[in-house]
């Protein structure tokens, strides 16, 4: 049984940082490509990060690019998501995703996450001003 669990939420005030972990269990980590997604209340979901099944490639979205960093521990079989200077537009659930891919583009997170074959069940965000 496959499953992705995300940890390192938290309440934080504006500028601050924290870090992220999605362990992954019952996949061959290190043929997946795994990502991060946010959804904030009211609003749709949104690709936040990526990282290739390697580690080779990494792509982030432009609202998060200079702030947050993913990265991946094969050994861990975790993924991380570093979130610095965050601002109350941070607050959200985040998940983390998996997909089977050798894509370094990871446009499957970027475009069609209907394509991405597991989830997590998210871990809140929350940021104050």
């Amino acid at each position: 049984q496959v499953q992705l669990v995300e940890s390192g939420g938290g309440s934080v005030q504006a500028g601050g940082s924290l870090r992220l972990s999605c362990g992954a269990s019952g996949v061959s980590f290190g043929d997946y490509a795994l990502g991060w997604f946010r959804q904030a209340p009211g609003k749709e979901r949104e690709f936040v990060a990526a990282v290739n099944y390697n580690g080779r490639y990494t792509y982030h979205a432009d609202s998060v690019k200079g702030r947050f960093a993913i990265s991946r521990d094969d050994a861990k079989s975790t993924i991380y998501l570093q979130m610095n200077s965050l601002t109350p537009e941070d607050t959200a659930v985040y998940y983390c995703a998996a997909h089977l891919t050798r894509s370094s583009t990871l446009t499957a997170f970027r475009f069609r996450s209907y394509e991405l074959e597991y989830w997590g069940q998210g871990t809140q965000v929350t940021v104050s001003s």
